[in-house]
């Protein structure tokens, strides 16, 4: 089992830079692959972006790419995800998710065994 908390959230402007992170508890953490995802109002929850157990491979969505950045830090069992130029679209409820194989960039949550319980962001225009 592991227990994932999210942080970072919070209300900013456009053009803004935001980080959050997801400290990982429970079973090992350097083990698994770490995805987030997002949900914004009235939408299906979205793939954001993804890093292998060793932060070796990565991905992002087309969305995002370019101004997101994930990254690791399996000492701490936190999760990273630096996000620059922010838009007003970028504005969702955004949760970490953890993958258990560690080897893939998986974008479908259904691939993700644990999820934390989301932090609001919001970009005002």
């Amino acid at each position: 089992q592991v227990q994932l908390v999210e942080s970072g959230g919070g209300l900013v402007q456009a053009g803004d830079s935001l980080r959050l992170s997801c400290a990982a508890s429970g079973r090992s953490f350097s083990g698994y692959s770490m995805g987030w995802f997002r949900q914004a109002p009235g939408k299906e929850r979205e793939f954001v972006a993804a890093i292998t157990w060793r932060g070796v491979r990565t991905d992002y969505a087309d969305s995002v790419k370019g101004r997101f950045t994930i990254y690791r830090d399996n000492a701490k069992n936190t999760v990273y995800l630096q996000m620059n130029s922010l838009k007003s679209e970028d504005t969702a409820v955004y949760y970490c998710a953890a993958d258990p194989t560690g080897w893939r960039v998986a974008g479908s949550e259904d691939l993700y065994s644990y999820w934390g319980q989301g932090t609001q962001v919001t970009v005002s225009s």
